[in-house]
This record gives C-alpha cells, sequence and structure tokens, in this order.
C-alpha cells in the first residue's frame, strides 16, 4: 500500500503566503505518511489580473518557486507534484508555460508537462470569459513518468476534457493520473466529478485531482472538491472548500487486478477498424 495526497489552497497574489501556505500543507501530509503529493494550478499565484504570473517567469532548473519544490519533497521525502508554475517558453516574450513539475523524494526534478489545453472559453451561463492563450503557451506532448508507486501520468486542468490525452497516456503505461487544477465554480458544479470519475473508470487508473477551492483576492471563486478516485471510479476521499488536505491508500495490486479481471483497456478497438458511414 502507498499514500498519496491532494493540496488544495486558495492562493492568492501574495507569493511568500502562498508558499508558506503550501509548506504547511505539505507538512501535514508528511506527517500523516504521504509519499506522493499533488499540488493545484497556480499554487504559487493566483493574481489580481491575468499575466500577473509572467512577473515570477522562471527557466527552468532555476528559481525561487522550483528551489521551493525541491526543498519540500527533500524535506519530507515525498514525491511532489507541483501544481502548475510559469516557466519560460522558447521565442516567447509575453507568455509563459503553464508547467507541471514532478519531483522525486530526494528534490530531484525527474519529469516536467506543460499544459496542452488552454481554457478559451465564454462559461455557459455565466458572464465569465477566460482567455489563457493570451499569457500562456501551449506544450505539444504527454507525459507518464516512472515512480515507486506506479507509472504516473501528468495532465492539467481543462486537459480533462479530452479524453484522447488520457488514452494515450494508457499507451504509454499509465496507473495514477495527477490532476492539478483551477476550475471554477460553475464548471465545477456541473462536470468536475463526473469528468474525474469518468477518467478514472475508462482508463482504470488512480486519479489525485488537486484544486484551488474558494474565493481569491482578485474576486475569482474557485471550485475545490479535491478528490482522490480509484480504478473502479470509487471515490476515496476528499475536500469540499478551502485549503487543506485529502488523503487516501494506494494498492497497486488493487489496480492490476481490475484491469486483468475487466479487461476493457484490452478490448479497445482501433480507430481505423471501425467503419465509416
Amino acid at each position: 500500500m502507498s499514500i498519496m495526497a491532494a493540496i488544495q489552497m486558495v492562493s492568492g497574489a501574495d507569493l511568500a503566503g502562498n508558499l508558506a501556505m503550501a509548506a504547511e500543507l505539505l507538512a501535514r501530509a508528511a506527517d500523516r505518511g504521504v509519499q506522493l503529493a499533488v499540488l493545484p494550478e497556480n499554487f504559487a499565484l493566483m493574481g489580481r489580473r491575468d499575466g500577473d504570473a509572467l512577473a515570477l517567469r522562471e527557466v527552468e532548473g532555476r528559481g525561487a518557486i522550483q528551489d521551493f519544490l525541491a526543498e519540500q519533497a527533500a524535506r519530507h521525502r515525498l514525491w511532489l507534484v507541483g501544481g502548475t508554475i510559469p516557466l519560460a517558453a522558447p521565442d516567447e516574450t509575453r507568455r509563459a508555460r503553464a508547467a507541471c513539475l514532478l519531483f522525486d523524494d530526494r528534490g530531484r526534478q525527474v519529469a516536467r508537462y506543460d499544459k496542452v489545453h488552454l481554457f478559451d472559453v465564454q462559461v455557459v451561463g455565466s458572464a465569465e470569459r477566460y482567455a489563457e492563450s493570451a499569457t500562456i503557451a501551449p506544450g505539444d506532448r504527454i507525459v507518464v513518468a516512472e515512480t515507486p508507486l506506479g507509472r504516473l501520468g501528468l495532465a492539467v486542468c481543462y486537459d480533462l476534457r479530452f479524453p484522447e490525452q488520457f488514452r494515450a497516456m494508457v499507451d504509454q503505461g499509465m496507473e495514477i493520473l495527477a490532476l492539478p487544477a483551477a476550475f471554477t465554480a460553475a464548471t465545477g458544479a456541473a462536470h468536475w466529478e463526473t469528468l474525474l470519475r469518468a477518467r478514472a473508470i475508462e482508463n482504470q487508473c488512480y486519479l489525485i485531482a488537486a484544486a484551488q477551492g474558494g474565493r481569491h483576492d482578485n474576486g475569482r471563486e474557485t471550485f475545490g472538491d479535491s478528490l482522490l478516485i480509484d480504478p473502479w471510479g470509487l471515490v476515496l476521499d476528499r475536500l469540499a472548500w478551502g485549503p487543506g488536505i485529502a488523503v487516501a491508500k494506494m494498492d497497486r495490486a488493487f489496480l492490476q487486478d481490475i484491469r486483468q479481471r475487466f479487461p476493457a483497456l484490452e478490448h479497445r478497438v482501433a480507430d481505423s477498424a471501425l467503419a465509416r458511414s
């Protein structure tokens, strides 16, 4: 058995305050024996204006936020998914990459995923409009990394709505999915749990969804409800609102048993084999 945690935050516009809150929550997770922790999207800053994070843009391998993540992973001897942080994008002066970094329990960065799907939408039934592509440059590849707990896939927030991304991860052996997020209150109420459980069920994987959950300095309200879900789609633990942690055990043998007894992944039919009307 392994122990996993989703860290939920209500990040604001103060970097130091956000890092202090993340450190406190990670210490609580470590006290409970957590071996894999996931921070939420934009954990280090939820600015008052779009683009505020650009001022914190770091070069990969160097910077205060990356140093913080490495130090926390090493201090607590846990594997850490560092939510998302702004990293410099090649040939971009007005945009950054929303990078999700994985650190091992010695504080070494072992994987990086750049958010692929950007949230450029008008929220249905709301006046809310978002244009992430104005300040974020998209990534162009999926990432699955080897960890002591199993093969870990990295994705971020809006990626959740694109099931083909996770099928490609399964093809690379994904057993656990880490999903930092900052879902809006409206989209979260409508779709959050449904989409998360669907991704866990159809890919027969554990899922760690670490959310922002509260009202932020810019007035935006995020949905929260950080969830830990097993490969049968059962919710193992959750945190509805506010900063805190959700913790649950993960049994790799159970995952392998599910895939053996209910081999839906082996029953997939190649797209090329399906008839076209």
